[in-house]
């Protein structure tokens, strides 16, 4: 691949990670909005059938797809994508019963293909080509997160939360289509090697940096739409757009790094920490809808960025021959403490209520910012003390 974008490769990759990142997320964003005001769920049972998805992606991915070899991962990778396309206009026969099995099968098939895009799009061996590939993956993501709700906001002016599903599997659809199109490495090149992923500091500093966003981001994407509902009497589609509005700020972030990858992560890391802060105190103070929607575009801004510089912190830390185990550990983790982040913020929401629950939130993130400080300057201490070695 040249330094510049490679055009089909970028193709297949906006193409299916917008359509697979659109039908999930409004799954995400209104699955809670059913369970609330059609299934009549208690905050518990919401955060438990909104965990679900998280739960299966994490087995699949961490259980099924990181132990096949490149030719069974392809064929799985295109059965569950059609599969997936399959199963989400079932949604519209959804009931308080088997919304829990269709939520789990979403999951499982999402656990095996939304890896697989990731490892494609950072196939490149040029340093800056394969950061861009990465940034333009996450923009795809930042995009679908943008046009799915605006898209769905529309329809709900016509149709129900129900009837949205069939709308909506036109993307499962080209999920699907996509699928036949992704290539994947060669196993004697990409094989499995033995390494400590703990031991390198880009791994420990993505974990940390995605924990400190992560359970705000689940807060947001559970209980944002029934915030805005409950606190501010907005409409279903009023509170669907907001999600809209929240994903462009992360959609300027990505673009960003799209163009000019960053010499220096951690400029974007400081940004990232400082932004989540206020933006959770804001949403806690909101007094009004206005209010709420300043917070939300701030919010949007640490969502853009740190997830694209968690991939590029991961690129720079292992060799291309590692970098498959090390996007192997880092999805699984990811994925196995979204499942139950969910459970643990409904429980919070029942015996606290939304609104405070936004505020217990900020010591837990200004907590995973320490430890993002600390890594940052126990990187420094480590340079200096090799660079004073090199010296001597």
């Amino acid at each position: 691949m040249k330094k510049s974008i490679p055009l089909i490769p970028a193709i297949i990759i906006v193409g299916i990670t917008f359509a697979l990142r659109a039908s999930n997320n409004m799954v995400i964003t209104t699955l809670p909005l059913i369970a609330r005001y059609d299934f009549h769920f208690s905050s518990i049972l919401i955060g438990l059938v909104s965990s679900l998805a998280a739960i299966f992606a994490f087995m699949s991915s961490g259980f099924v797809n990181s132990r096949l070899n490149s030719r069974l991962r392809k064929k799985f990778f295109v059965g569950f994508a059609i599969l997936y396309a399959i199963v989400f206009p079932l949604f519209y026969f959804s009931n308080p019963y088997n919304v829990w099995l269709l939520a789990s099968f979403l999951g499982f098939a999402m656990g095996l293909v939304m890896p697989n895009i990731m490892t494609y799009a950072g196939m490149a061996e040029d340093q800056r080509t394969r950061e861009r590939m990465l940034s333009l993956y996450t923009l795809a993501l930042s995009t679908s997160l943008i046009l799915g709700p605006f898209i769905e906001s529309v329809v709900l002016l016509k149709v129900n939360l129900f009837q949205a599903f069939l709308v909506f599997s036109i993307f499962a659809a080209i999920v699907a289509a996509f699928s036949f199109t992704v290539k994947f490495p060669q196993d004697s090149k990409f094989q499995r090697v033995n390494v400590n992923v703990w031991r390198r500091t880009g791994f420990k500093l993505s974990i940390a940096l995605n924990l400190m966003y992560a359970i705000p981001f689940g807060m947001l994407t559970t209980f944002g739409g029934i915030f805005a509902v409950e606190s501010f009497k907005a409409s279903y589609s009023l509170a669907t757009a907001l999600f809209g509005l929240f994903f462009a700020t992360s959609f300027l972030g990505r673009l960003l790094l799209t163009i000019n990858p960053p010499k220096n992560i951690w400029t974007p890391i400081w940004i990232s920490g400082s932004l989540t802060i206020i933006g959770l105190l804001m949403v806690f103070l909101s007094p009004n809808l206005m209010f709420y929607i300043i917070a939300l575009f701030i919010l949007g801004i640490p969502h853009g960025l740190t997830y694209p510089v968690s991939l590029i912190s991961l690129s720079r830390s292992f060799s291309i021959e590692e970098r498959n185990v090390a996007n192997s550990y880092f999805s699984a983790i990811m994925m196995g403490l979204s499942s139950f982040i969910p459970v643990i913020i409904s429980s919070v929401v029942n015996f606290f209520g939304i609104r405070d629950s936004f505020a217990l939130l900020l010591p837990v993130s200004v907590a995973f910012f320490v430890i993002v400080v600390w890594i940052y300057f126990n990187e420094r201490s480590q340079a200096k003390e090799r660079k004073q070695v090199i010296t001597r």
